[in-house]
């Protein structure tokens, strides 16, 4: 089984460098792949499966790294952040079908037109989904696609990513929702992969990443 990795930054807000990471996902995602090798080429993301996200539910943001390859805490800045990685292949190999899990993802809900609808009613290649449309997105996504069986599915709107793409300096943009709930598992090795691999479109702006945790059997 592939080593996963999990890694919490909590980064110190008196820190600039920490607040200007802070505040787009692209100088995230730059400031992340610092602590990967060098040599990994044009697919590093892919190649070190890295994926993140900015939890903001606390006192103080937090940064959750996944990731394929050890992240080498030491090339973040001095002073930067308070940060841990643990193992969470564990994790992998406690999974059942049948079990209930608290699940949590920021992903970038979208829906694609197919050529036809495109070409006669003008729509654009990418149109992004909220409130209901996104809901009935990530029930598709969870249960048809990542093994799980929805119990319970909360949906709160966040911040649209903004970032630049490298080689032609198009402007791009991610809108982002945050999905959490409860779930039970259908397909252990069908979930380990859409763990590994992420969710949907936008996982180099905070998207994508899907994290688990048993539900107590008290849970409603």
């Amino acid at each position: 089984m592939t080593t996963l990795w999990l890694t919490r930054i909590q980064p110190h807000l008196h820190q600039r460098q920490a607040r200007k990471d802070l505040s787009s996902a692209a100088p995230l995602h730059q400031r992340l792949m610092q602590l990967f090798p060098d040599h990994l080429g044009d697919q590093a993301r892919r190649k070190a499966g890295v994926l993140f996200r900015t939890e903001d539910t606390g006192p103080t943001p937090v940064i959750l790294l996944q990731s394929h390859l050890r992240p080498d805490l030491d090339e973040l800045p001095t002073g930067y952040a308070t940060a841990a990685t643990k193992e969470l292949t564990p994790l992998l190999e406690a999974l059942r079908p049948g079990l209930a899990v608290r699940y949590r993802i920021t992903a970038n809900a979208v829906r694609k037109p197919g050529h036809t609808t495109r070409a006669t009613t003008g729509a654009p290649a990418v149109i992004p989904l909220t409130g209901a449309d996104a809901d009935h997105w990530w029930q598709r996504q969870a249960e048809g696609r990542s093994g799980l069986h929805l119990t319970t599915a909360h949906s709160a709107p966040l911040d649209t990513a903004r970032g630049e793409r490298a080689q032609d300096k198009r402007r791009i943009t991610h809108a982002r929702t945050r999905f959490d709930g409860i779930a039970h598992i259908k397909d252990t090795e069908l979930l380990r992969q859409r763990i590994l691999d992420g969710i949907g479109r936008g996982k180099a702006y905070g998207c994508g990443l899907l994290t688990l945790a048993p539900a107590s059997r008290h849970t409603p």
